[in-house]
């Protein structure tokens, strides 16, 4: 039950980061409705569960040869995939890509220290 309420809670949280990335980061525009906000966070969940481990053991020596930063370019990656599967998500060039990345980096770092002190 506690790995089926951190995925809830990952999947809410992505999609509150969608929204406020929307709206602060120019040139990433969301403009889908609630169910298809809802969509893309679960696709965005399923993506950072199963193809991100994968992405991560393949790029593992470019990760530890570039000191972690190429850990950025993969969660860049898992973006840009979220932005090709879903209509409502316009990612419109690099920086907003690369901001939205950070973006959803430091809230998912966040939420990942708060489900994991609470073992």
């Amino acid at each position: 039950m506690k790995f089926l309420g951190r995925i809830i809670i990952h999947i809410i949280v992505n999609a509150i980061v969608i929204l406020a990335a929307s709206e602060f980061i120019k040139g990433f525009i969301w403009v889908g409705n609630f169910i298809e906000l809802l969509i893309a966070a679960v696709i965005f969940a399923a993506i950072n569960m199963f193809l991100k481990p994968i992405m991560k053991l393949f790029f593992g020596p470019f990760i530890v040869l570039t000191l972690g930063l190429f850990a950025i370019l993969i969660n860049a990656a898992t973006l840009f995939i979220l932005d090709k599967l879903t209509e409502p998500l316009i990612i419109d060039g690099y920086l907003p890509l690369l901001l939205a990345t950070l973006l959803f980096g430091i809230v998912n770092l966040f939420v990942h220290w708060g489900t994991k002190s609470g073992n």
